[in-house]
């Protein structure tokens, strides 16, 4: 990856490393999901199909070229299925988060060793500030942040401190107030697109980046991820998944209607890495 000189100090450009990926990390969606967290009650997930859209989802990195490691349920956590909060994963190095649910908090622990036998180095954030992997999106120069009422300023501070040695710029913005996550509302494209619900984009945060907004009442759509060539969106959002086609993005469409239920989005079911 290349670099730049701003202000008297090298920032790392993370480019087409920010969606061009050789492994993956999910886990096996508990029976205990059932009892996930949600902010709105649209019913439990139904496991057996929850299983299954995972299953899919899992073969769906495995056909864009990524070596999937699945790791094994943990009934202890009912929101272990969603391990991108638990970590963020760039190529020099991947740190432990430390998830803002209390539910959530020992879910961290348990990915640790995953990545320390992927990884030469990894550094983990022990607080007092809390961050999750649903607030960062790390783009083509640099790593965004939303803080929100998982990810605290003190959150951000010590991941930027853990991520300067490596040089990489770490920027916080706003979370829009009643969105759980950032990339609730966002999505990166390529290394200077990003798909963003209207109220996202209209925030600012996107000012130096092409934004496709997510069509009214799709909102949900705007939780995708690129991967290698291809754009993952979710089922059931005809215009917006249209609007990403017209852009020149290659689109597969994939069933989240159960971890929709409990707040879970395509980008939380997996982390997605090139280990140097």
């Amino acid at each position: 990856m290349a670099s730049q000189e701003t202000h008297g100090r090298k920032v790392r450009l993370i480019t087409d490393a920010s969606f061009r990926f050789t492994h993956a990390i999910t886990r096996i969606p508990p029976r205990s999901a059932v009892a996930g967290l949600r902010s709105q009650d649209h019913g439990d997930p139904e496991i057996a199909t929850l299983t299954e859209h995972h299953r899919l989802y899992v073969q769906a990195l495995r056909d864009a070229g990524l070596e999937v490691t699945t790791l094994e349920a943990l009934e202890e956590f009912p929101d272990s299925l969603f391990v991108e909060d638990t970590a963020l994963c760039l190529p020099e190095v991947a740190v432990i988060l430390r998830p803002g649910a209390p539910t959530r908090a020992g879910e961290a622990a348990a990915m640790a060793p995953a990545l320390a036998s992927l990884y030469r180095n990894v550094v983990e954030l022990v607080g007092p500030g809390t961050i999750e992997g649903g607030d960062i999106l790390t783009t083509g120069s640099e790593v965004m942040v939303g803080l929100s009422e998982r990810t605290t300023s003190a959150g951000v501070a010590e991941l930027a401190e853990a991520l300067a040695p490596f040089g990489y710029q770490v920027t916080a913005v706003e979370t829009p107030e009643g969105v759980l996550h950032f990339k609730t509302e966002c999505s990166l494209l390529d290394a200077t697109t990003v798909l963003a619900t209207r109220q996202l984009a209209a925030s600012g945060a996107f000012a130096n980046y092409t934004v496709i907004e997510a069509e009214p009442g799709e909102e949900a759509a705007a939780n995708s991820i690129r991967v290698n060539d291809v754009v993952f969106m979710p089922q059931g959002y005809p215009r917006t998944s249209a609007r990403v086609r017209a852009a020149g993005f290659d689109v597969v469409e994939l069933p989240n209607s159960e971890c929709h239920k409990i707040d879970g989005g395509l980008s939380c079911l997996s982390l997605r890495f090139s280990p140097s």
